[in-house]
Parts: C-alpha cells; structure tokens; sequence
C-alpha cells in the first residue's frame, strides 16, 4: 500500500507541475463558511473545499460519508455498508469534534455528540463546503477538526420539474422528484426522496463481533425517505424573508445478538426562518430562529419495546456584516438551548449565549482575518475562542498563509449525566492549533499544501475499573500533526482531482496511534467528455489502521476503483451509471464490521435546463 501511495504521490506533484491556466480567475466559488460571509475562494485564508450538485450527481449510489471521504483531510467509518453508522475524521479529530450544519443550522444528537450522516440523501444537498481546522471563534462548541455546511435545494427561473430513478446491486432502488423556481419576488422549492436497499451482512467476521452476530440474518437492509421544502420572498431590494425545512425519516436493521429483528428508526429535521435586511449603505443585517430535532428508537434484544433518545436544539441568530474602508465586519449574538430526553429517567437540557466578532481585509499583497468569540455554557460556565490568520501574495497565482486558532468540544449529555455512567464534573476538550499553507490558484486551477498542528488537551476518555464500572473522565491529550496535498482543474482534455494526506494522530501520553485512523490516504479523480458521454474513475487508497486504543486489532489498507458514466440521451434527460469497488475488494473501516463488495448502479435522470 505504501508504494502505491509514493506512486500517486509523484502523479499528483507532476500533475501540480504541468498545470496549465485557461479561464479567469473570477470563477472561483463563493464560500460562506469559512467567515460566515459569502467570499470567493481565491480570496479565502482557509483550508476549504467545495461539492457541487454536479458532483454529488455524479456520486451514484454512495453515501454522503464516501463523497466526503474522497475530500482532502476527511476519512470515514462505517459499521457495515448502506444506513449503517457512519463517522467523519476531519485531520484526524474524533467524529464528535466536527460541526456539520445544514443551512446554517447545527443538526446531530446532543446525546451522542455526532449527527446521523448516513441518513442525509444526496437528493436533498445542492452543495457542500468543507472548512477544515479550527473554527470554534466562528461557530462555538464542537468545531475542532472542522465544520461541514450542507445546502440543501433552491429554486430560481421558470418553473421546472425534475425527477431521477435508478437501480442497482443490493436490490438498491433510489426515487426522488421535485417542482421549483422563482422570479424577482418569489422562490421556492419542493422535493421528495425515497431510498432503499437489502444491503450487506453488516458484521463479516462472526470471530470479532460473537455477540452482535446473528447467524439468521443475510443482510440488513436501509430504508429513507425525505422531504425539503424552500420558500423565499423579496418585498423590496436589499430584503427577503426566508423558510427551509428538511425532514429524514428511516429504519436501519442491524445486527445485536441473535433470532432478532433488530433495528433503528431514525427521524431528523432542521427548520429555519430567516430575515434578511440591507439596513444601510454596506450593512446587511441576517436574522435566523431554527430547530433541528434528532429522534431514535432502537428495538433489540436488549431492549424489546425500544428505547428512545431524542434531542433538540433551539437557536436564534442575529448577525451583520459591514463593509468599511479597511475591509469587512463581522458582529454577531446567538442563542442556543440544547434538550435530551430518553424514556422517564433521563431529561435534560442546557442553555448557551454566544457573542462573536470577526474582521477581514486587504491591504495590497497582504490579507489578514480575525475572529473572537465568548460561549457561555449552563453547565460550565464561559470559553473564549480566536482565531487570527496571514497571508502574503508572492505573486499573481502564489499566495503563502499561516493561522493560529482556538477551539473546544462540550461535553455530550451522555457523558454528563446518562445514569450509571455520566460525570457531572467533566469540563470541555480544548484545541489549539497553527498551520502554515502555500496555495497557486491559476484560473479554474488551485493547489494547495497545508501542513497543520493541533494540540487537544482535556480529552474525555472512558475509564473503567476492576469491577466494570465506567465513567468518562478528562484525562487525554492528543497530537494531531499532518501534511495536506491538494490539486483540482483541467489538464487538456481531462478534469482532474487528487490529494494526498499524510497524518500523524497519537496520544500525546502513550504514544500510540489514535483508533480507526489511517496515517495516509490518497484520492485521484480523472474525467473527460466524448461527445454525448462523460466518462471517469476514482481511485482511493487508504493506509493501515487500529481499532483500538493500545495498537491492537490491526485493519490493513486497501485501495477502492470507481467508475461512472453520464450519457445525456437529450437536453433533458441523461442515463447515469456507476460501479463501487470494481475489484471486489474485502476491507474493513471498523473492527469485524463489512463493506458492500463490487457494486453496480444505473439510472435516469429527467433535468431541463
């Protein structure tokens, strides 16, 4: 594995070497999480990338942890194929140390400290944006390794109506249609998903996992369906009043002792109203009130009526950004009230009060960004977060940048106060972070190397003692150090996209590897049009890793080949097809636990233009 890395190492340092610029440079995306203003990329200090609906398309039957997963910095577990339990490593944070937001909006269990990914379609998503680093002086608790904001559908232009349907391996079948548009006044957008798959058998190795293994089982299926809805209005220029909702609701079989039919419904929702006012010559005012809700029952042998967790998060945001001589403003108050209920003997919530503040701006060749802000938290009283970055153009299309920032994770009310085992005492993991980056940007040509180091101090771990009674405690300190490569834009003919990461993420105390991580991971995307047809693969390559804390239950690397294909049959309509793991190739991301094998995927999708 580690040869077949160095090989793709030299092809992504020879493909940066032979890049060529053929457009302007003003086509690079707008960002807004980054600064939590909309700005171009080319203009950012950060480590950002950005997935477009093309590309989620072109993603077929995967799951939006495997899309993330082919993005600079970000690895992904699964607990055994479609709908099962997915988990995100930002450079090498614990999944409970990303923000993913949707619209604006933090979404995810407050019991658990991770959102259900896995249950997010990529029907629903327009674009992603992936800030990696610290970013608690811009969003609060939680965003350690990273933040995820995910867009869901718009509407604009004339009225459309969009549809696609596909099959494929796993009796896989995928449904989703939707009516939108808009004019000067109004937009507004509706649409609906249906997923569904017979899956794999989750646990592949009955000798890692005895106790789940249920022999009487062949596969655990997927099931979800969705619904996202946007409406806007714009009473006069400068202004416009806004409403989105997206609703999830499915059920995930797994496996969790024997002759059970065990399984998980699962319900997620944001919703978001949101003002947004120009109230002065470069002052833009954005009023938000939304709620995300997570809601779980797990039926299984150890609990046959099913245990329910459910949580919700209430937040209300007023943010202005000002434009003044020296650059832009950013000044900002919100309010978050978290709650958890499960059954009769666990109910608790919590309340959160931020003020934050941010500038950015220019001066010739030199860009600079800062941000400060104060979280006051109901049960641990207040955090102070910043973050400060540099950046000196050398030339037109080289740029070099440095950053230091802040960031904290607060305790889930699992850890606090689940009975038996929560630790009322527990204070927030803290991070301090400093990285340094070169980045040549060249027309629609970017790439980039960050080489970061992050220090987490206040680890929560589980302790156990002699009698296996357990509690979490902070005693932990980890080393998350590493080098990032990145290149994406056409070569000739030919669209390209590759990053290389390479990733040292150890306990700081004893040395060993940090679970479940790889310390290198490649990914190479080629492309190219012939006519009606686009055609492409993937490759990924993934290092060796450990599934536990000591160095032990060794999972060895692997590498994956995709390919796909679009042949638009008219302006309108396009047949899409994709194959996963071409090779067949048998790997693990969690201990015991399998992936789908070779897999295939068609469908058609009706999209006027």
């Amino acid at each position: 594995m580690s040869k077949t890395i160095r090989s793709c190492a030299f092809a992504l340092a020879l493909a940066l070497s032979s890049a060529v610029s053929s457009f302007a440079a003003d086509n690079t995306p707008v960002v807004i999480t980054a600064t939590r203003q909309p700005t171009r990329a080319s203009e950012l200090l950060s480590d950002v990338s950005v997935i477009e609906r093309d590309a989620i398309e072109q993603a077929g039957q995967s799951s939006l942890a495997e899309l993330l997963s082919r993005q600079p910095g970000i690895q992904s577990i699964s607990n055994g194929g479609p709908g099962k339990v997915s988990s995100l490593f930002i450079r090498g944070a614990n999944p409970n140390q990303t923000l993913v937001l949707v619209d604006g909006v933090r979404i995810g269990s407050a019991t658990l400290g991770t959102p259900a990914l896995e249950q997010l379609p990529l029907a629903q998503i327009e674009r992603i944006e992936i800030l990696r680093g610290p970013a608690s002086a811009l969003y609060g608790a939680d965003a350690v390794g990273g933040v995820i904001q995910i867009f869901t559908r718009r509407g604009q232009g004339p009225q459309t109506v969009d549809a696609f349907a596909g099959i494929g391996s796993y009796n896989t079948r995928d449904l989703s249609a939707g009516i939108s548009g808009g004019d000067a006044a109004w937009s507004y957008s509706v649409r609906g998903s249906n997923d569904t798959t017979d899956g794999i058998k989750a646990i592949a190795d009955k000798t890692k996992q005895p106790y789940s293994y249920d022999p009487s089982r062949s596969t655990d299926g997927f099931r979800n369906s969705s619904l996202s809805t946007a409406l806007t209005f714009r009473p006069a220029s400068g202004h416009e009043i806004g409403a989105t909702l997206l609703k999830t609701t499915g059920r995930n079989w797994y496996e969790s002792g024997p002759n059970f039919d065990t399984h998980a419904d699962v319900a997620q929702s944001v919703f978001s109203l949101v003002s947004r006012n120009r109230l002065g010559d470069g002052w833009n005012s954005t009023l938000r009130a939304s709620q995300s809700g997570d809601d779980s029952t797990d039926f299984s042998p150890y609990s046959l009526r099913g245990t329910n967790y459910k949580t919700t998060q209430q937040q209300l945001t007023w943010q202005n950004d000002i434009k003044i001589a020296t650059g832009s403003l950013l000044a900002a108050i919100e309010s978050l009230k978290q709650k958890a209920v499960s059954g009769t003997n666990f109910d608790k919530s919590r309340d959160l009060n931020s003020l934050l503040f941010g500038w950015s701006g220019r001066y010739g060749d030199h860009r600079l960004q800062a941000n400060l802000r104060r979280d006051e938290n109901s049960q641990f009283g207040g955090k102070t977060t910043g973050y400060a970055s540099y950046g000196y153009q050398l030339s037109q299309a080289l740029r070099m940048q440095a950053s230091l920032g802040s960031a904290f994770r607060a305790p889930t009310f699992n850890e606090l106060y689940y009975p038996r085992y929560g630790n009322p005492g527990l204070s927030p993991e803290n991070a301090r972070n400093r990285e340094v980056g070169l980045v040549w940007e060249q027309g629609t040509q970017r790439a980039n190397v960050t080489i970061y180091n992050n220090r987490v101090s206040e680890l929560i771990v589980t302790v156990c003692d002699a009698s296996y009674n357990c509690n979490p405690v902070n005693v932990g300190h980890a080393r998350l150090d590493g080098t990032s490569l990145s290149y994406a834009g056409q070569l000739g003919e030919f669209e390209v996209s590759s990053s290389l990461d390479i990733l040292n993420a150890r306990n700081a105390e004893s040395g060993k590897r940090l679970p479940r991580r790889a310390d290198r991971q490649m990914n190479l995307s080629i492309s190219r049009s012939l006519g009606a047809w686009r055609i492409g693969s993937e490759w990924q390559g993934v290092g060796d890793r450990y599934d536990s804390t000591t160095e032990t239950r060794h999972m060895g690397g692997y590498g994956l080949l995709n390919v796909f294909g679009r042949y638009a049959m008219s302006k309108e309509l396009a047949l899409e097809i994709r194959a996963n793991n071409l090779g067949g190739k048998t790997y693990e991301t969690a201990w015991g636990y399998g992936n789908p094998g070779a897999n295939l995927f068609a469908g058609l999708r009706y999209s006027p233009k």
